[in-house]
């Protein structure tokens, strides 16, 4: 196993975490599959989304793979009016991450991060470890803790 730079960093931070590695389909990069894969609940597993707010600039939200990220609670927890999602093409630019690796450790720059509330419900969540088919598996409370991610409540279920 080739160690990540997300893996180094929570190393460097003295964060433990454990690593859960899966079979990925390129046309398929879903977080429910990746849950299903590494046998974790959906809930439990977070997808790392990237937007622009209309005053805040790029946000980064974390949210349950079994969710969908809802733009208007989002803008208003975000002290924004309006908030897209980034193309997937500026995705590696803004973040060094490619879509379905996108990982809220470790970015280009240090972004405002957003969690959704449910993370600290468990014990353990899982994060991409910044490539495709690797996940790493720590505490919620030290990922919050090492993003400086605020909670609030983000989402809606999946339509």
């Amino acid at each position: 196993m080739v160690k990540t730079n997300v893996m180094r960093l929570l190393e460097t931070a003295g964060i433990s975490y454990r690593i859960s590695q899966y079979e990925y389909d390129e046309n398929n990069l879903s977080g429910m599959d990746a849950a299903e894969k590494i046998g974790i609940p959906p809930e439990q597993v977070f997808k790392t989304l990237v937007t622009r707010g209309d005053k805040a600039g790029v946000l980064v939200f974390c949210i349950p793979v079994n969710t969908e990220l809802d733009l208007k609670k989002a803008a208003t927890v975000s002290g924004n009016k309006k908030l897209e999602m980034t193309h997937v093409k500026e995705l590696l630019a803004l973040t060094g991450y490619i879509r379905g690796g996108c990982s809220p450790i470790g970015m280009k720059k240090k972004y405002p991060t957003i969690i959704d509330e449910t993370a600290i419900l468990f014990d353990e969540i899982a994060v991409s470890a910044g490539i495709r088919g690797e996940q790493v598996i720590l505490s919620p409370y030290a990922l919050i803790a090492y993003t400086e991610a605020t909670e609030a409540d983000l989402t809606k279920e999946l339509s």
